[in-house]
C-alpha cells in the first residue's frame, strides 16, 4: 500500500491533497464535511478584519460547450468576525488532530498580524498561510497582490509573521508578476518555512455583449476578478517549476491552480511541489471528488512501483530547462493509425490552415489522410486536434544528426569565427 503522507514545511496530512483557502474553507462546518470525505488538509479561508463582499461575485468560462473551463470571483476574504472563525478553527482541529488544518491570514499592521498570528497558534492551527496574492479588492487597500508584487514589503511582513509564530509559516505567491522567482525568495530572505502557489490572475471573465457590461455584474457595473480553474494549470506548472529549479530557492511548495483530477496533482508533485490545494474543481462538483484523487493516486504509484510522495517529488525538474538547451538536431514526424483513423480531415484542414501543409487528404473523402514525411516539422498541431486518442502519435526519426543544443551551436560558430576573423554564421549539421 503505497504511503500518501504529505510534509509541507513541518506541516504533516494523511494525503496531500488539501482544500485552498476559498469559499470551500468558510466555515468549520465545511472543512469537518471535507475531512470526512477523504481531504488530508485545508486552508481556512483568509482571516482578517471582516469585509462586506458584494453581491453576484462568481464568472464562468465555456467553451464549446462545456462550462466551468475558467473561473473567475471577484469575493473577497472573510465576511465572519474573527471571533467566530477562530472558534471554529479550534473545534475543526480538536475533532480531527491528524488533519492538517492551516489558517490564510490578511491584515494590515504589525500589530494586527502578531494578533492573528498568536490567535491562529492558539486555536491549534498546524500552520498559517500569508495571503499576499488577492489581486482585486483587498490590493487597493495595500494588502494582497500589493504586498506579493514588492519583494521588500513580502520580505518585511514575512519576518514579523515568523517573528510571531510558533507554527510553519507559508506565504501564498501572486502570479501577476513577471518572473515568480525574486517574490519566493522575497519569501525564503523573510524567514518562511514554504510558498504556495499560485494564487488567482487579474482577469475580467467575459463581457455581457447586449448590455456593455462586464461580468459579474454588480447593479451594472463590474471589475476585474481572480481567475482560475483548469484553464490556469500551465501557468501554475510553470511557476512552481520555475521556484523549484532555480538553485537559490530552497523551500518547500504547496502547489495551486487548475487542478481537477489525481493526474494534474502527480504534475505539480513531478514539479517540486509537495501538497496540492484545489479550489474550483470542489466548487463545481463537491467534496467527493477527492476519492477519486486518492485512488487515482495510489494506482498510479503502484503502477510506478513508488512507495511514498517523496520517491518522485520532483522528478521532472532535471527535464525542465531553457529553450537554448534544448537539441535542435531532435527530429520527429506525424504517423496516422490507419486502423483508427475515422477519416473526420480535421489533421488536414489543420496542417494546412495553420501549419506546414505536409498532411494531405487520401484518395477518397473520409480515407486516411497522408502524411508527407519529408516535409513535416513535428509541430504536433495534427496530433493535437485528432479526436480518436492516439491515433496520431509523434514519431521519432534518425537524420543521422548529432545531438546539439542552440547554446552550443552559438558557441562553436564563436569559435569558428573567431578562428577565421569572419562574420559569417553557420547552421548546424
Amino acid at each position: 500500500m503505497p504511503n500518501l503522507e504529505s510534509n509541507t514545511a513541518g506541516i504533516i496530512s494523511p494525503n496531500p491533497f488539501w482544500l485552498a483557502s476559498a469559499p470551500p474553507t468558510n466555515s468549520g462546518r465545511q472543512i469537518m464535511r471535507a475531512f470526512d470525505a477523504g481531504w488530508g488538509g485545508a486552508v481556512w479561508k483568509t482571516v482578517g478584519q471582516p469585509i462586506q463582499n458584494t453581491s453576484s461575485r462568481f464568472g464562468g468560462l465555456a467553451w464549446r460547450g462545456q462550462k466551468g473551463v475558467g473561473f473567475n470571483n471577484i469575493e473577497l476574504i472573510t465576511d465572519r468576525t474573527m471571533d467566530t472563525n477562530f472558534r471554529e478553527i479550534a473545534e475543526v482541529k480538536k475533532r480531527f488532530p491528524n488533519h492538517a488544518l492551516i489558517v490564510s491570514l490578511m491584515v494590515e499592521s504589525k500589530e494586527e498580524w502578531k494578533e492573528v498570528i498568536d490567535r491562529s497558534v492558539d486555536a491549534g492551527a498546524d500552520g498559517i498561510e500569508l495571503n499576499f496574492g488577492c489581486p482585486h479588492g483587498m490590493c487597493e487597500r495595500g494588502m494582497g497582490s500589493a504586498v506579493g508584487q514588492e519583494p521588500e514589503v513580502n520580505e518585511r511582513i514575512t519576518s514579523w509573521a515568523k517573528e510571531f509564530s510558533t507554527i510553519p509559516v507559508l506565504v501564498k505567491l501572486t502570479p501577476n508578476v513577471s518572473d515568480i522567482v525574486p517574490h519566493g525568495l522575497a519569501a525564503q530572505a523573510g524567514g518562511a518555512d514554504g510558498v504556495s502557489l499560485i494564487n488567482t490572475v487579474k482577469s475580467i471573465i467575459s463581457v455581457d455583449v447586449e448590455n456593455f457590461v462586464p461580468r459579474p455584474s454588480v447593479g451594472g457595473k463590474s471589475t476585474n476578478g481572480g481567475y482560475c480553474g483548469a484553464a490556469v494549470r500551465p501557468i501554475a506548472l510553470h511557476m512552481v517549476g520555475a521556484l523549484s529549479r532555480s538553485p537559490e530557492f530552497r523551500l518547500p511548495i504547496s502547489g495551486i491552480g487548475g487542478i481537477t483530477d489525481w493526474s494534474n496533482a502527480v504534475e505539480f508533485l513531478l514539479l517540486g511541489a509537495s501538497s496540492v490545494q484545489v479550489c474550483t474543481e470542489v466548487m463545481l462538483r463537491g467534496y467527493r471528488i477527492v476519492e477519486d484523487m486518492i485512488d487515482g493516486l495510489e494506482n498510479y504509484m503502484r503502477r510506478k512501483g513508488l512507495e511514498c510522495l517523496g520517491d518522485f517529488i520532483g522528478r521532472a525538474i532535471p527535464a525542465y530547462t531553457e529553450w537554448g538547451e534544448l537539441d535542435i538536431n531532435f527530429e520527429s514526424v506525424a504517423r496516422i493509425d490507419p486502423e483508427t483513423c475515422i477519416g473526420c480531415q480535421k489533421c488536414v484542414v489543420a496542417c494546412h490552415d495553420g501549419a506546414h501543409q505536409c498532411i494531405h487528404p487520401g484518395p477518397e473523402a473520409d480515407s486516411v489522410p497522408i502524411v508527407d514525411e519529408p516535409e513535416c516539422v513535428g509541430c504536433n498541431l495534427c496530433e493535437i486536434v485528432c479526436p480518436v486518442p492516439d491515433c496520431i502519435q509523434m514519431v521519432q526519426v534518425d537524420n543521422g544528426l548529432a545531438e546539439v543544443s542552440w547554446n552550443e551551436h552559438l558557441v562553436r560558430n564563436l569559435r569558428i569565427r573567431e578562428k577565421k576573423g569572419s562574420h559569417g554564421y553557420d547552421m548546424p549539421e
